[in-house]
């Protein structure tokens, strides 16, 4: 998560933009998008359509190329839905033709990740989108042929290729995450449903315990939390931004995969894929 807001600050700089001499349906829509997070569930998914329609309907420029390079870090955080994201990715291919090099390969990889895991149509032959796309393939093939052992904040070791004959969700989350806090408590109704069904969670921070036990006690998650404080796990994976989700099913094949917050739903369309339902 971090390290898409880095790049949105990137994107930003590199357009030259001066936020106090934009206009002011420039100002209002950045308001909304910065908004965003406090929103409830319902209230997120209306606004996040309705900010993309608005954005989408701009006439080409630094604020509008702005504006959409904030709101794509955001529209993953939860289920805005495919025709929202779809809007969002068009807009995108829009504008990406002005862009600057430096904010076309930002925009380029965000472009990438919604194609390849939110699934959105992409029309656009650029050399820095393609190379978003290989840099994905690369990663996809190294998570699926992942291996890792890892202790849990109890003490217990976990190997993921031990875990055959499960369905493994394996997250990445740290407690200063507001998308990953968002999702935990799905995660755990999603345990309890499922782990006599043969669900195992592994959810991995780069933390150590003097961060994490005290949330995961106030909290009370009953799944695995593993830690991972010298990031070898988080590397393998190519965890940048969190939280980020894997689901194996019990052959141990990579079935899907979240590079943003899930909500319930979309974590059962994941395990689906996975067979459990």
């Amino acid at each position: 998560m971090k390290i898409r807001w880095i790049l949105a600050g990137a994107l930003l700089a590199a357009l030259g933009i001066v936020w106090a001499q934009t206009s002011d349906e420039v100002n209002a829509i950045m308001g909304r998008v910065r908004q965003l997070r406090s929103l409830p569930d319902e209230e997120w998914t209306a606004s996040v359509g309705e900010i993309a329609r608005q954005i989408h309907a701009m006439p080409n420029g630094a604020g509008k190329q702005g504006l959409i390079g904030s709101l794509v870090n955001l529209a993953t955080e939860g289920d805005a839905g495919q025709a929202t994201l779809q809007t969002i990715a068009d807009t995108i291919v829009e504008v990406f033709p002005g862009l600057p090099e430096r904010s076309r390969a930002s925009l380029g990889q965000s472009l990438a990740n919604l194609a390849r895991y939110e699934h959105v149509k992409v029309l656009l032959d650029d050399p820095l989108y393609r190379a978003a796309l290989e840099k994905l393939d690369a990663a996809d093939q190294a998570r699926t042929r992942a291996d890792f052992t890892l202790s849990d904040i109890t003490g217990k070791a976990w190997t993921l290729s031990a875990l055959r004959g499960k369905v493994v969700l394996v997250n990445f989350w740290a407690t200063w995450c507001p998308p990953c806090r968002k999702e935990m408590p799905d995660m755990q109704a999603l345990y309890e449903r499922f782990a006599p069904r043969g669900l195992v969670i592994l959810a991995i921070s780069d933390e150590t315990h003097d961060k994490v036990d005290p949330f995961i006690a106030e909290k009370k998650y009953t799944y695995p939390i593993l830690l991972d404080p010298d990031r070898k796990v988080n590397t393998l994976f190519t965890v940048e931004g969190i939280p980020k989700s894997f689901v194996y099913d019990r052959s141990g094949n990579l079935v899907a995969e979240a590079i943003d917050r899930r909500t319930n739903r979309q974590f059962l369309g994941m395990l689906k894929l996975a067979g459990l339902q």
